[in-house]
């Protein structure tokens, strides 16, 4: 089975609707494969803060605080 990769300017809305922004024509129903171009600038939902959260909690400890002590202001 051959496949052809046909690229169609699309936007996904934040419910995750697509909405094409060509009109395009097919004489049968046809997979798709949807890749999200993310700006660099784009605001980050709170779902990246959630997905951090296990990886940061090694930072959380009496041991890290006392390492990193030396760059805080003093009060």
């Amino acid at each position: 089975m051959s496949v052809t990769l046909r690229p169609v300017p699309a936007t996904v809305l934040p419910n995750g609707t697509v909405r094409l922004l060509e009109n395009i024509r097919l004489p049968f129903p046809a997979m798709a494969v949807v890749t999200l171009l993310i700006e660099d600038d784009a605001p980050a939902g709170p779902e990246t803060a959630l997905l951090s959260q296990d990886a940061l909690m090694d930072w959380n400890r009496d041991e890290e605080e006392a390492a990193w002590a030396h760059l805080q202001e003093a009060k």
